[in-house]
This record gives structure tokens, sequence and C-alpha cells, in this order.
């Protein structure tokens, strides 16, 4: 497999396409907007800058990589020669039922479909297609440059050979494929999101702030990040729907998403791609995060 067309360009479809056109892959990355396009090849570029400035790559690899990409505005026209596509466009099931019903008409028949999904069931997808057996899941971990898992999630109908192909593009570029079966959330977002959730529970309820919740994780359990500002970095409206999956999957209601958290999101304050969530985002410079006052204790 040679040819890789990634579905949207947002931050982890140009994460995806910067991994596997590092890796000599020839890329397609297809978008609906040529702004989107536009800003995602800007974004590879600065990441590559970075990786040379750390003498991870050199210059010339940099070069390779872009060359190695091409833009599509037409879905058609962007998977036409596809190899395999990794579907990485809203988390949004109607969405990517739409886009797998098109993928399926529009790839080879030889080509694997995978999605980035963090939580949509990989079966209900295949189901749209005349090939379960080649539909599969490579959820990716942002950033995903730096992130070394991709877990692979197998629907009730994914073939062994679509498993074993997909854990091998895996490892060729560079990353750590780890199968998993198809239950809501997975394995990451099931025991992950759970815990995110109930930071905003504590949070809602006034055990403890911000800044608070997040050093108690992160120095006493050993986390690099804590849960309220990996939600800003995920996005609140993504750790919304998937707690809503969880809750409709698993008929529990022990997954129902903290109020705080609904109202947040019905709010537009979504993390980092809005501007606020938990922290104040301030661009530039890496600088350290100001916790906003609406959540002081």
């Amino acid at each position: 497999m040679k040819n890789i067309s990634v579905i949207g360009s947002g931050t982890m479809g140009n994460g995806i396409a910067h991994v596997f056109a590092q890796s000599g892959y020839k890329v397609s990355l297809v978008d609906i907007s040529s702004d989107a396009l536009e800003k995602a090849l800007k974004t590879i570029g600065k990441n590559l800058d970075r990786l040379i400035a750390k003498e991870k790559i050199t210059e010339e690899t940099k070069q390779s990589t872009l060359q190695n990409l091409t833009t599509y505005t037409d879905l058609k026209e962007g998977v036409s020669n596809a190899d395999l596509v990794v579907e990485a466009a809203s988390e949004n099931i109607d969405i990517k039922l739409s886009i797998f019903k098109q993928l399926d008409e529009f790839t080879p028949d030889h080509c694997i479909l995978s999605s980035n999904t963090s939580s949509i069931s990989i079966t209900k997808i295949g189901a749209v297609t005349q090939r379960p057996e080649k539909v599969i899941g490579m959820h990716f971990m942002n950033p995903v440059p730096m992130m070394k898992l991709v877990e692979v999630i197998n629907g009730y109908l994914t073939s062994k050979e679509t498993t074993d192909a997909v854990v091998e593009m895996s490892k060729s570029i560079g990353k750590v494929p780890v199968p998993a079966n198809d239950y809501a959330g997975f394995v990451a977002n099931r025991i992950l999101m759970p815990m995110i959730n109930e930071a905003i529970i504590s949070l809602q309820n006034g055990v403890a702030g911000v800044e608070e919740i997040d050093t108690i994780m992160k120095l006493g359990m050993a986390h690099p990040m804590g849960p309220l500002q990996l939600a800003d970095f995920i996005g609140l409206d993504v750790c919304l729907s998937i707690m809503r999956v969880l809750q409709d999957g698993l008929g529990d209601d022990k997954y129902a998403p903290s109020p705080l958290l609904v109202n947040m999101v019905e709010a537009g304050i979504l993390g980092v791609k809005s501007g606020e969530g938990f922290y104040d985002w301030v661009e530039g410079n890496n600088k350290a995060l100001v916790v906003s006052k609406r959540f002081k204790s």
C-alpha cells in the first residue's frame, strides 16, 4: 500500500497526513474547504520546522514530506487511487456514514477504509458499505506526529487480513498499534472520558478549583497533563459527544455527562479551539496557562 487518502484537514487530519508523508507514502489530503487545506499545509510546514530545529529531521526530509502531499477539494478525485483511506472528519455519526457510503463507491475494490473516530461504532460504519470486512478503526492520538499509539479497532466483520495490514502499516510510520474490539468508547476513551467527566463534576461541586484538580492528578497520579487541561486540548464538544456515545452504548447513567460540561458546550466554550475552556488560552510562545476566573474555587 503506497497511496494514502486522508479525509479532513483539521488537527487530526493534518497530523495523520504529516506522518504518512514523512514516512514516504504518497498522501492525498481531502477537505471541502480550500482555506482549510491551505491552513493544514502551513501547519505541517511549521511542525516540520520544529523537528528541524530539534535536529530530528533534515531540510531534505521536510521538502520530500511536502512533495508527498497533494490536496483535493473533490472527494472522488482525492480517493480514486487510494490503497488506504483514513477518515478524520467531524465526530458526527451522520457525517461519517455519509462519507463512508461515498468512499465505498469512489475507492478501488482493494482499498481499506479506516476511521479515526474516537467512539463511533466501526461495525455501524462498515454496515453502510459493501466491504465491511475492509472497514477498521485507526484511532490516532493528538498530537499525531508525537504520540506513538494507534488504537486499531476491529468491527464485527473486519477481516484478519485487514487488521494485519493496518497493524503493519501503523508500524511502518513509527507508531505502536494496539488492537481493540468494537465496544462503546473502545479502550482509550472508555477509561479516559469518565475520568475527565468526574474531574468536571468535582469542579462543578466545588471540591476544588481547576488548577488544584489538575495539579493533584499530575503530581499524585503521575499524569503528564491534568484532566481539565486535557479536556481543553481534546475539545469540550468532543468530550461531550463521547460521553453521550458511552451513555447510549452502555446504557448506564454513570456515563451521563456533567451538566457543567453540557452548559459550557452549549455556550460555545470548547477549549483551545474557541480560546477558552477550563483555561484561558493566550496565543504565542507556549506560555503558562491562566486559569479562567469563571471557574476559580
